[in-house]
């Protein structure tokens, strides 16, 4: 039952009884328990709905511009509050969910000033007891003011990864989450630069930004729950298997990827590397991430893919003794100077704001480099591993992609590759290609690689509630610390979110410096272990192997437990 009285909106629904004024929620409680989740806060600085542009800057409906906030009522189920600013208007529409007893939020807000990124929903009185569960870099418990997560931006599905947030108190809590399945646009705003406990909820515009005068079209769904993170992580995942058909691909999935126990990162290649694994590890139970395999150097000529001589001695031992060897390809970098680039030049990835080409280069003594927007640079620095990042929505590329990746493993007989930045897909200027996003072309290209080969097991890097329905291994990252570890890392690991959703179809490895040789590399090491990944070791030479470390032995006796 929804209903209106002095402009105040109270919802009663079979879990829970809220309020919102002026759009905020104000109250949250717990009918089955009596809880109460939202502490009293100021509401003046803050709007329940922000327009926020692609300049970065927002605009709200809040006290510092004349402002008429109304609530109106649709039904008995259904209410409106409609927002009529000095910049803007919107709405937010209240109803509930008979079934599960949610409270559905539907934001929308419009200007006449072009270059709306997104409409914003703000959610407020977040207690400090309550910690934010998300799945942030695999899976984060961290209160909204730890220095990793205050005042900071998440971009689905690249950083945000599921479209789902929990606040976890003693015994239970509430969390908000979106039942989308139509590659919309979102993220989730932690905290703000005034310190405040709040959470937004973004509802993206889809690029080309330039003329957009408002978004809206995203229901956001909140409900309260008793346990922990489990219960509502829970009915995300069951919600998420039924809505994609997920059984199938569940039973595409080869035996042996269930036995991995071991897997090595960035394998040099050495054939006596395998003979001194074998001795540790069962090979059967063993995945091997292979980058140097082709005749061209590593990130060069892609979409190029001809194993060179060593490399098939390599991999013709490694699959008799029974290893799984994924060999590197790339799921949307292509070298601009390949011939195949004529076909593609216009479909590259272009910045959602400053529209620039999106790709990277690389240079000894400089490291990365920014992808050239001269045409002529492009044409003439491969020996700097310029890539361009091309839309997977086009089907052309991945039609080229997976012929030349088919060409590549034609006689080897592996049961697997490794599709590399299958995480790079988000929001860009040039979001819509053959009417899809970016999002859904990898969804798309990762069937499609995975379709060379009966059982051909796709592995990629990066985990999202998009990939993980088509990859069966992915090489995760720890937080903000793919190469080098951010201060405070230790404090991200608590929580093995993305495994206990998605695991079922795909698992994770490590990805880089993990060979245990000091503390840092161990603490990696351990946060990988605690998030659900697969022992890994990263780029070990024979010694390495034969006379372990510690921290290598460690992850041995895992794998053979």
């Amino acid at each position: 039952m929804i209903r209106i009285q002095d402009q105040v909106v109270t919802v009663e629904t079979c879990t829970l009884t809220a309020e919102l004024r002026r759009g905020l929620l104000v109250s949250l409680r717990d009918r089955a328990s009596g809880r109460e989740w939202i502490e009293p806060f100021d509401p003046a600085p803050l709007s329940a709905l922000e327009v926020v542009y692609a300049s970065g800057s927002g605009t709200g409906f809040g006290p510092a511009k004349p402002v008429a906030v109304t609530a109106l009522a649709i039904s008995d189920h259904c209410a409106e509050f409609r927002f009529h600013g000095w910049d803007a208007d919107g709405v937010l529409r209240v109803s509930t969910c008979p079934a599960s007893g949610a409270l559905l939020l539907e934001p929308s807000a419009y200007s006449s000033r072009p270059g709306v990124r997104a409409c914003r929903w703000n959610l407020a009185g977040i207690g400090p007891e309550l910690t934010l569960v998300a799945p942030v870099y695999q899976g984060i418990n961290l209160p909204l003011d730890d220095a990793l997560i205050r005042n900071s931006h998440w971009s689905w599905p690249m950083h945000w990864e599921a479209g789902f947030a929990v606040l976890q108190g003693r015994g239970g809590g509430f969390w908000v989450h979106a039942q989308d399945t139509a590659y919309r646009y979102k993220a989730l705003q932690v905290g703000r630069s005034d310190g405040a406990h709040c959470l937004g909820f973004d509802t993206e515009a889809y690029g080309p930004l330039d003329t957009v005068l408002g978004s809206g079209g995203l229901v956001w769904r909140l409900n309260v729950f008793q346990g922990d993170w489990q219960t509502p992580a829970g009915a995300y995942r069951d919600w998420w298997w039924r809505a994609y058909d997920l059984e199938p691909r569940l039973a595409q999935r080869q035996p042996w990827l269930r036995d991995l126990g071991f897997a090595v990162s960035w394998c040099n290649g050495d054939p006596d590397l395998l003979d001194a694994l074998a001795e540790k590890v069962s090979p059967a139970r063993t995945l091997i991430h292979f980058p140097n395999w082709r005749t061209d150097a590593y990130d060069e000529n892609y979409p190029d893919f001809v194993p060179s001589a060593a490399a098939q001695a390599f991999i013709a031992k490694g699959k008799a003794m029974g290893f799984h060897i994924l060999p590197h390809c790339n799921a949307v970098d292509m070298d601009p100077t390949h011939p195949t680039y004529a076909y593609l030049r216009d479909f590259g990835y272009r910045d959602l704001i400053d529209k620039g080409l999106l790709g990277w280069g690389w240079e000894a003594g400089k490291g990365v480099l920014s992808v050239p927007n001269g045409n002529a640079s492009l044409a003439e620095n491969r020996r700097r591993k310029v890539m361009v990042k091309i839309h997977p929505g086009l089907s052309m590329w991945r039609s080229l992609l997976t012929e030349h990746i088919q060409r590549g493993l034609d006689g080897l007989g592996l049961d697997g590759v490794f599709i590399d930045v299958t995480l790079c897909s988000f929001n860009i200027h040039n979001c819509l290609v053959e009417n899809m996003t970016t999002t859904e072309g990898m969804r798309r290209l990762i069937d499609q690689v995975a379709d060379i080969g009966p059982g051909l097991a796709v592995g990629g890097e990066g985990l999202n509630e998009i990939t993980a329905q088509g990859l069966s291994v992915a090489q995760a990252h720890l937080f903000r610390s793919h190469h080098d570890s951010c201060p405070g890392l230790e404090r991200a690991g608590g929580c093995p979110l993305n495994a206990f959703l998605f695991d079922r179809l795909c698992r994770t490895f490590g990805y880089s410096r993990l060979s245990g040789a000091t503390e840092d590399e161990r603490t990696r090491s351990r946060i990988h272990l605690a998030l659900g990944a697969i022992p890994t070791i990263t780029g070990p030479s024979v010694a390495d192997i034969r006379r372990p470390n510690p921290a290598v032995q460690e992850l041995f006796d895992r794998a053979n437990a």
